[in-house]
């Protein structure tokens, strides 16, 4: 009896097991064997040469040179001014030399003028003594000069004094789809022109943590060191971006490179080019991502959740007001924090734009917007901040407090760094330094300092460091 209900048993799961399977189908594609050669026929080479040749012609090496100073703690002993003080002035005639060396750097760029414009990674040319711009075809490598420079999108444009080269076209970045072919052109490892090959692996690219700026385009075509500031080219040969890091363990490149797209490129260059300056639009919220939770109070699903607006800027004269969605900028849809903060960042101060929120009582409203200059969002070229020599200054914004963690009461001017052996190395100005005041003038912003310094050939620089305020004496030549 036993052995009987072991038998059904066993037929009844078979015929479940038979019932679940006959539910389950899978599609099949046609079955084919025949083989082709892509685009070619038996007598003809499949090759990119064509499409390559015109783009190589636009490509440039950059090498610089820099010096850099071997820490030295008796010098920065001797250079600081508590010590200073202490001892006397008479230490001066008997300062320890700074131990330096020559550093040497390789790079690429592309010619996006005939009269000599290149445009290549800031990351390339920054802090340089020295650029070289060597072309292929002409023996005697160029001396360049900075035009511009924009760290947070991480481009730079150089000058040649040169004629008749041949520009780079520019194709249509917001055009782009994942799969298309592209190319890397650059200078890796300084031997020479070289092309690879591969296809865009994703677009939009942000939250790398590379940029401030990010929107990158994301390939598996290899980008070498000195690659960088090279170009990425689509199948036509036309630029679609410049090529800027990889993400890698080992140091050798792993399929996962970056570009910035060419539309970015090209409004940053001739932003740099015609004026000299980048000058971004400010909205004044500070803004996130939804999360799982966010999303289940909202009917949008996407867009750049508002945590605070700043009192007396444009966001909060608008009524823009926490808790929040920006959904829409000008129709356009707003998919997370970074597309927000990249629209706004490409539009100018003092424009008018509509602002679509969705509330947090599900009601969606318009609201119209001026937007306010970026502060500190001007980047000037290589004569910035020319009232002292060797000082890079950035306006205390509300995100340079943030990284930096400077009291929300502290007014001045933060000091980024500072060039070794130059007149504000020698003053005594250190990196972290916050410029407060100038002779009698309290200094608020940028222009401020500027404008205090250049009112009298010689004074006082106040600066914070730390708990102390000292004063560092400054003259104009």
């Amino acid at each position: 009896m036993k052995k009987k209900i072991n038998i059904l048993l066993i037929a009844v799961l078979s015929i479940f097991s038979l019932n679940l399977s006959a539910k389950v189908t899978f599609q099949n594609a046609k079955d084919i064997k025949q083989r082709v050669v892509p685009g070619a026929v038996s007598d003809k080479i499949l090759s990119y040469y064509d499409v390559i040749k015109g783009p190589q012609n636009s490509i440039v090496n950059i090498s610089t040179t820099k010096k850099v100073y071997i820490n030295n703690q008796l010098y920065n002993l001797y250079r600081n001014p508590f010590f200073r003080d202490f001892f006397g002035q008479n230490f001066n005639g008997r300062m320890p030399k700074k131990l330096e060396r020559r550093s040497y750097a390789l790079g690429s760029g592309v010619i996006v003028t005939s009269n000599g414009y290149i445009v290549t990674n800031n990351h390339v040319v920054a802090n340089a003594d020295t650029i070289k711009v060597s072309i292929h075809g002409i023996d005697k490598p160029f001396d360049a000069k900075v035009v511009g420079t924009d760290p947070k999108t991480d481009i730079a444009v150089i000058k040649i004094d040169a004629k008749n080269l041949t520009p780079i076209k520019f194709g249509n970045s917001d055009n782009l789809k994942v799969g298309d072919i592209v190319f890397a052109i650059g200078d890796p490892f300084g031997v020479g022109k070289s092309v690879t090959q591969g296809i865009i692996s994703a677009l939009n690219k942000n939250k790398v943590g590379i940029n401030q700026y990010e929107n990158f385009i994301q390939t598996d075509a290899s980008i070498n060191p000195g690659n960088s500031g090279g170009a990425l080219v689509d199948s036509r040969g036309a630029l679609i971006g410049i090529n800027s890091a990889i993400i890698t363990r080992s140091g050798g490149n792993n399929g996962i490179g970056f570009a910035i797209p060419s539309n970015m490129v090209k409004k940053i260059a001739l932003a740099l080019i015609n004026q000299g300056k980048i000058v971004r639009g400010y909205l004044g919220v500070s803004i996130s991502d939804l999360n799982s939770g966010l999303k289940s109070l909202y009917k949008h699903k996407n867009g750049a959740f508002v945590l605070s607006t700043q009192k007396d800027e444009p966001a909060y004269k608008a009524g823009i007001k926490r808790g929040d969605l920006i959904i829409k900028i000008n129709n356009q849809t707003i998919k997370d924090a970074n597309d927000l903060k990249n629209m706004i960042g490409s539009m100018k101060p003092n424009e008018v734009i509509k602002v679509t929120v969705e509330r947090e009582n599900g009601k969606v409203k318009t609201l119209k917007v001026k937007l306010a200059q970026m502060p500190g969002s001007t980047t000037v070229a290589s004569n910035s901040n020319v009232v002292i020599k060797g000082l890079k200054l950035t306006d205390l914004t509300q995100q340079v407090r943030y990284t930096y963690q400077i009291p929300k009461d502290t007014k001045g001017v933060l000091v980024l760094d500072v060039k070794d052996n130059s007149q504000a190395d020698k003053m005594g100005f250190r990196r972290g330094d916050i410029i407060v005041q100038v002779n009698s003038s309290l200094v608020k912003n940028l222009n401020q300092y500027e404008n205090a310094v250049r009112k009298s050939k010689k004074g006082i620089i106040y600066v914070q460091r730390g708990d102390f305020v000292l004063p560092l004496v400054y003259k104009n030549k």
